[in-house]
């Protein structure tokens, strides 16, 4: 059995190795990475983007990052369920921190997100991301776009985001509607599921309802996103309020009549075959949670983000 550490985060000696922290104590990185400005040659960097000033109802999903970093602390680097794998048996990740950005300057926020963006996939090939609400996923795709061309972004949510944009807002409901406009996504492969609200247009891209998801298989609703994305490269993006409140209570705007978590994750284990390229998990408000339960769901979905990552390494190394 290795030595035991603490404070991972700081005391790792490689990129892959595991943690050894008990659950209640040490340094809390996403699942006790280790903090690091360097990313050049890692197969994932993870990183926090604490900016909720374009919600449209509840605030406080810039303490999201910190949330799901705390809750992750429950992955005691056993092999992680479902991937039956220690995620970083094989994969370097570092947690970057976060995003540096002026409370009292708004408009220059999505430019700052986009630089840093940028220069985190100058040096590796998938970021994950930790919100914030969801405006982030606009500069986050204009940067990843740039880099891998049009993407189709797989988007689980209980709206639409595609209410009117002037190109200047700064707003967590246009982001899609800006992104088929700029011709940064190609609504044709996009595809949004849990959907239980409606908006004025849809783009083009592809809906499945909350009703219908009540309705479906896991294994149905994974199979409709490979065959819709038809192997294009992808960026996944996951609103926690894609979950019922039940599930996700601590969020800006809850949406009942949403899917389990249960349900949603075995949907997400199912995408092995899904090139994605970069993703996100927004909207997390620890301020309406209770006992860390949205916390503890938003840090499962971006733990299986990596496991998808992990065993897509492992396919074609």
């Amino acid at each position: 059995m290795m030595a035991k550490t603490i404070d991972h985060a700081f005391t790792a000696k490689t990129l892959t190795s595991a943690a050894t922290d008990p659950t209640y104590a040490g340094t809390l990185s996403f699942m006790r990475r280790k903090y690091s400005k360097q990313v050049k040659g890692t197969d994932a960097v993870i990183w926090g983007i604490p900016f909720d000033a374009a919600t449209s109802n509840r605030p406080g999903a810039r303490f999201g990052p910190q949330a799901i970093r705390r809750a992750s602390a429950i992955f005691d680097n056993d092999p992680q369920y479902p991937f039956s794998r220690d995620l970083f048996e094989a994969m370097s990740v570092v947690d970057y921190g976060d995003c540096l950005l002026d409370y009292g300057n708004h408009w220059k926020t999505p430019a700052t997100i986009e630089k840093e963006t940028a220069r985190l996939l100058s040096g590796t090939d998938f970021l994950l991301t930790l919100g914030g609400d969801h405006f982030i996923t606009w500069p986050l795709l204009k940067a990843h776009a740039a880099k891998h061309g049009p993407l189709a972004l797989v988007q689980f949510d209980a709206h639409q985001d595609t209410w009117f944009d002037d190109a200047k807002r700064i707003d967590h409901g246009s982001f899609v509607a800006r992104a088929v406009r700029d011709g940064i996504i190609d609504p044709a492969r996009s595809i949004q599921i849990g959907i239980r609200t409606h908006a004025p247009e849809n783009f083009g891209v592809r809906i499945v309802y909350g009703h219908e998801v009540e309705d479906m298989s896991a294994a149905d609703i994974a199979a409709t996103i490979l065959s819709h994305t038809a192997g294009a490269p992808a960026y996944l993006t996951f609103d926690i309020d894609c979950l019922d409140p039940a599930f996700a209570p601590g969020t800006g705007t809850p949406v009942a009549g949403g899917p389990s978590s249960a349900k949603i994750l075995s949907v997400l284990q199912r995408l092995k075959q899904l090139d994605i390229r970069g993703a996100d998990v927004v909207e997390v408000a620890p301020a309406y949670d209770h006992a860390d339960i949205t916390a503890i769901a938003g840090a499962t979905v971006a733990m299986y983000m990596l496991g998808l990552r992990a065993e897509r390494l492992a396919r074609f190394r």
